[in-house]
């Protein structure tokens, strides 16, 4: 078997496709990787404009006057504007346009209202309450970058700019395949006690889904070659990667690591020095993808994140959310073997740093996929490593 390390470097040097991309509506873009830059076409706003309701004025009359003269009204959205003069103001409301000749608005709570003037009871500074021209953003500046995932932010922006149709990054599609006879789908009636859940279809889905690819349920086949080789194919043809679940460790009815390269598909890898996973199995063919992951629920899940995310990543044009990040045993670790282990624990955040500890985390096989319910991370303890002791600083990867 490889090396966990080797394995990475090998999945870096991986040719992907170049990124393609798709126009879509803008109330369809939410959580979408942008493909252009989004760039303002003109300055906003365009004219000064009243920040609060008040009074349209010049600050000069503050040396000159104790009360201004009501012109008239000025709600949002009129298109006939009275020009402000000396002694004269005009009542102006938020989101309306400054009219000619004001520079300053001063609040309603700054003054009284008697026979048709102001009374300044208390003056503001020049410019109070009006929004110049530019102040949101110039002609030409990049509002938002290419690249960038498109949250609640982003879609109020690009509205604001009357950006109907949005370039966005197609989503690369994903297949989950699973394999297994024992295999039941969710929603059937359990004949037997050795039948067991397809929970992995549904947190790969899941998975995929939260990184921003676009996954494709293949559905559950069973122990059988012919059947398997059917659904691999059907899979490659609609998908840009693959994803199976179970038939790769040395079972009898393990086919799936048989059957791979009988598509056509080269095998980067079979085999890594990891726990838990240490049978996952990647292939090319062409531009596409099979990435075979063990069948336990535990295993199946880190061996996506550690081999399928990145790849989804790229494709997208994105980072891996997934790269680790440091934190600090509050406890003792003892390391179970000499491979690179993925272990479940809690992540905490205190006094500026992280924190890792295990209460509550169950031992056993890599089947226990509640393990990773809560606040989660994986930490990494690589193939070299010992017993870790309270203290040492080391890699996870945040989940």
């Amino acid at each position: 078997m490889i090396s966990y390390e080797t394995s990475q470097n090998m999945m870096s040097l991986l040719s992907i496709a170049a990124l393609r991309s798709e126009r879509v509506f803008l109330s369809n873009a939410l959580g979408r990787i942008l493909a252009e830059d989004i760039t303002a076409s003109e300055d906003y706003p365009t004219h000064p404009t009243s920040a609060m309701d008040g009074y349209a004025m010049l600050h000069a009359d503050f040396s000159d006057y104790k009360a201004l003269a009501i012109l008239g009204d000025n709600p949002a959205g009129a298109d006939e504007i009275d020009t402000v003069e000396n002694g004269i103001c005009i009542k102006t409301f938020t989101g309306s346009l400054m009219p000619k000749g004001s520079d300053t608005l001063i609040p309603i709570e700054n003054v009284s209202v008697r026979e048709g003037q102001i009374i300044i009871e208390k003056p503001v500074p020049f410019g109070f309450a009006v929004r110049p021209i530019g102040e949101s953003y110039r002609k030409g500046e990049v509002l938002i970058p290419k690249g960038t995932k498109v949250k609640f932010a982003e879609i109020g922006v690009m509205a604001g700019i009357n950006h109907v149709m949005v370039n966005v990054v197609q989503a690369p599609r994903v297949s989950i395949v699973a394999t297994g006879s024992e295999i039941l789908d969710i929603g059937e009636t359990q004949r037997h006690a050795g039948q067991i859940r397809s929970s992995n279809s549904y947190t790969l889905q899941a998975l995929v889904d939260e990184l921003g690819g676009q996954s494709v349920q293949m559905g559950i086949v069973g122990d059988d070659k012919n059947t398997i080789m059917s659904r691999f194919e059907e899979a490659l043809r609609c998908s840009d990667i693959v994803v199976s679940t179970g038939g790769v460790s040395v079972g009898d009815y393990d086919f799936v690591k048989h059957i791979v390269p009988k598509l056509g598909a080269e095998v980067i890898f079979k085999g890594v020095n990891i726990k838990p996973g240490q049978h996952v199995m990647v292939a090319q063919r062409g531009e596409k993808f099979i990435v075979s992951l063990p069948g336990f629920a535990y295993s199946s899940t880190v061996t996506f994140i550690l081999y399928v995310a990145p790849l989804i990543s790229r494709m997208l044009g994105t980072a891996n959310p997934y790269e680790p990040i440091e934190a600090t045993l509050k406890v003792p670790f003892a390391k179970r073997s000499n491979k690179s282990e993925f272990t479940a624990c809690n992540l905490s955040f205190e006094d500026g740093r992280y924190w890792v500890d295990f209460e509550g985390k169950k031992t056993g096989s890599s089947a226990i996929l509640t393990n990773l319910l809560g606040s989660c991370a994986l930490m990494i303890c690589g193939e070299d490593d010992g017993d870790l002791e309270e203290g040492t600083l080391v890699r996870v990867i945040k989940l």
